[in-house]
């Protein structure tokens, strides 16, 4: 006798309007709520999930240099990309903010409906 989950958790290629995940660092997490409660009020993001602390390495303005910082995992659509681009640039307080966007290829296909339909009702409101 084999046992079944009641529900399976079914992963799928993405299909209609594609979706990215965004990674934005900031350097505190009180800047980090900040910037997560604006980007989703504003409906440019359907969720943001603020990770925790990293410790981050880099070359700025020619030293290598460290900083803890908070991550942010931004869920969107590609549509959105460019006013969520911005929104980070203006509410950001680095000179230069990371933004990095990857393709969501694969998942779960009611959560992407769901994150697909609560960033199109920004684009309706607006």
């Amino acid at each position: 006798m084999s046992v079944r989950p009641a529900h399976r958790l079914r992963v799928s290629r993405a299909r209609g309007e594609p979706t990215v995940l965004v990674l934005v660092t900031c350097p505190t997490r009180r800047q980090a709520q900040r910037l997560a409660d604006a980007l989703v009020r504003r409906k440019l993001a359907a969720c943001v999930n603020i990770g925790p602390a990293v410790d981050s390495r880099f070359w700025w303005q020619g030293k290598l240099d460290r900083a803890r910082e908070v991550l942010l995992f931004i869920k969107t659509t590609r549509a959105a990309l460019e006013p969520l681009r911005r929104a980070v640039v203006a509410l950001h307080p680095y000179d230069v903010p990371e933004l990095i966007a990857l393709p969501i290829r694969h998942g779960h296909p009611p959560y992407l409906r769901w994150l697909r339909a609560s960033v199109r009702l920004a684009r309706r409101a607006s």
